[in-house]
C-alpha cells in the first residue's frame, strides 16, 4: 500500500476546478441579493415580493436535488457537471434580460435548475479522486468557495449594479458562468478516464479509500427507497438542513440588513457583507479542512474529530442570537462573523459524509437528500424572513428563529447521525452483484 503522498498533484488541480465552479455557482446567487434594493424601487416591491424572488431559485434546486443524485450516480460526474455548467451560463443570462418580477422569477427558477447538480457533483468527485484523510481539506476547497464568493462576488456585483445598473450585475456572473463551462468541459475527467493522472498518484488515490467509481446496484429507485429507511441519512438531512437555514437568511438578506436596519448605502453594506464572510472562508479552509485532516492523520479517531468540529460549528451558529440585541452595526457584524465562522467550520464535515456514509454506488443519492433538506430552507428563509420584516420592520424575530432551527439541527446530529461509517449495501445490491459473478 502507498504510504508516501505522490508529487503529482492532479487530484489537486480537480479540487481547485471544482471550488472555481462552486464560486462561480454562488456569483450567480448572490447578484440577486445586491440588486434587491434597486429592483424593489424599479418595480415598487414589498419586502415580502424581495423574499419571493430570493426563494425562486431555491424551489426547483431544492426539488432537483435528489433527482440530480439519483442521475449522478447513473451518469456520472463528466456528463451531468458539463451539462449543467452549460445551462447555468444560459439561466444566468436570461435574468440579465427580465422585465419585472415574473421575469426575474422564472429566471431564478431556470437557474436553480441549472445548478441543481453543482455541490452533490462536486462531493461525488472529491470522494472519487481524494484519500480519506485528504477529503477534509478537499471538501473545504469547494465548501470554502462558497463564503468566499460573497467576499469578491458582493462587492464586484455591487460595482456593476451602482454604476451600470441591476441588469449588468447579472450580466458581469453570466460572462463567468460561460467561462466556466468551457474549463470544466477540457479539464474534468474521472479518475479512471484522466490520461494525465500518473499510476503513482491513482495508486495513492485508491489505497487511501477513495470512494470507487461504479453506477449504483439495484436501481436507483430501489437505493432511494434503502436510503431514506436509515437513521444515519435522516440525521444527517435534518442537521443540514438547520445549518442552510441560517447560511441562506444569511446568505440572501445580510446586504439586504445593512442597508434596512443599519442604514447603509449599497456600496458600504457590500463592504461590511464581506467580513463575516472572509472569516467564514478562512474557518472553512482552516478548521473544516486542514485541521481535521491533521487531526484524523495523527490517530485521532475520525468521528470523534468530525462530530467535534461538526457539533461545535452549529454551537458557535447560535451567536446569531447576539445580533438580535443591538442597534449598532459594528456589534451586529461581530456576531454574524462567530455564527457564520461556526457554520462555516461544520459545513465541510457536512459535504464530506455522503461519501463516507453511502453504501458503493448511492453517495450521489445521499448527497441528494441531504441537499435537498438543505436547499428547502434556502427556500423558506428568505420568505419567512421577508415577511417578518414586513411585519414586524425588524430583523430581531427573524434571527431568533435561525436560532431555534439550530438548536433541532444539533440534535439531529447528535441523536440520529452516530458514528460516521459506510451504511451496509442493500441486500438487493449484493444479491445482483453475485449474479453477476456467477
Amino acid at each position: 500500500m502507498t504510504t508516501t503522498t505522490p508529487r503529482a498533484g492532479r487530484r489537486w488541480r480537480i479540487g481547485a476546478l471544482l471550488g472555481v465552479g462552486i464560486l462561480v455557482n454562488y456569483f450567480d446567487r448572490i447578484s440577486l441579493s445586491v440588486a434587491a434594493p434597486q429592483l424593489q424601487q424599479e418595480f415598487h416591491l414589498s419586502s415580502g415580493d424581495i423574499g419571493l424572488l430570493f426563494s425562486a431559485f431555491f424551489w426547483t434546486y431544492a426539488l432537483l436535488q435528489i433527482p440530480t443524485g439519483m442521475i449522478l450516480d447513473r451518469f456520472g460526474v463528466t456528463r451531468v457537471g458539463r451539462w449543467g455548467a452549460f445551462l447555468w451560463g444560459i439561466a444566468s443570462t436570461l435574468t440579465a434580460f427580465a422585465g419585472g418580477f415574473g421575469g426575474i422569477f422564472a429566471a431564478r427558477a431556470l437557474l436553480g435548475v441549472a445548478e441543481a447538480p453543482g455541490f452533490p457533483a462536486s462531493s461525488k468527485a472529491t470522494g472519487y479522486w481524494f484519500p480519506r484523510r485528504e477529503r477534509a481539506m478537499a471538501t473545504a476547497i469547494f465548501d470554502a468557495a462558497a463564503k468566499f464568493s460573497n467576499v469578491i462576488g458582493v462587492p464586484l456585483v455591487a460595482l456593476a449594479v451602482v454604476h451600470l445598473g441591476w441588469r449588468w450585475g447579472f450580466a458581469v456572473t453570466a460572462c463567468l458562468s460561460i467561462a466556466y463551462f468551457f474549463a470544466f468541459w477540457l479539464l474534468y475527467r474521472d479518475p479512471s478516464q484522466d490520461p494525465k493522472l500518473t499510476e503513482e498518484e491513482r495508486r495513492y488515490i485508491l489505497d487511501g479509500g477513495a470512494t470507487p467509481e461504479g453506477q449504483s446496484q439495484g436501481g436507483s429507485l430501489r437505493m432511494l427507497g434503502y436510503l431514506l429507511r436509515q437513521r444515519k441519512v435522516w440525521g444527517l438531512s435534518l442537521g443540514f438542513a438547520a445549518y442552510g437555514y441560517v447560511f441562506y437568511l444569511f446568505l440572501t438578506w445580510l446586504p439586504g440588513y445593512l442597508v434596512q436596519a443599519m442604514h447603509m448605502s449599497i456600496l458600504k453594506s457590500a463592504g461590511f457583507a464581506a467580513i463575516p464572510w472572509i472569516f467564514a472562508t478562512l474557518s472553512d479552509l482552516i478548521v473544516g479542512g486542514w485541521l481535521i485532516d491533521h487531526l484524523i492523520a495523527r490517530g485521532h479517531d475520525e468521528t470523534r474529530v468530525r462530530k467535534a468540529v461538526l457539533l461545535g460549528g452549529m454551537l458557535m451558529g447560535l451567536a446569531v442570537f447576539g445580533a438580535t440585541t443591538t442597534q449598532d452595526p459594528y456589534v451586529a457584524i461581530v456576531w454574524i462573523t462567530i455564527a457564520l465562522s461556526g457554520l462555516a467550520a461544520a459545513a465541510p464535515v457536512g459535504w464530506s459524509l455522503p461519501s463516507l456514509i453511502a453504501p458503493q454506488g448511492g453517495t450521489g443519492t445521499v448527497g441528494g437528500i441531504m441537499n435537498f433538506a438543505n436547499n428547502m430552507m434556502g427556500a423558506v428563509a428568505p420568505i419567512v424572513t421577508g415577511y417578518i420584516v414586513g411585519s414586524t420592520h425588524s430583523f430581531t424575530n427573524a434571527f431568533l428563529v435561525a436560532g431555534i432551527m439550530l438548536l433541532i439541527g444539533v440534535a439531529a446530529f447528535v441523536f440520529l447521525l452516530g458514528r460516521i461509517e459506510a451504511i451496509p449495501s442493500p441486500d438487493f445490491a449484493n444479491s445482483e452483484t453475485a449474479q453477476r459473478a456467477a
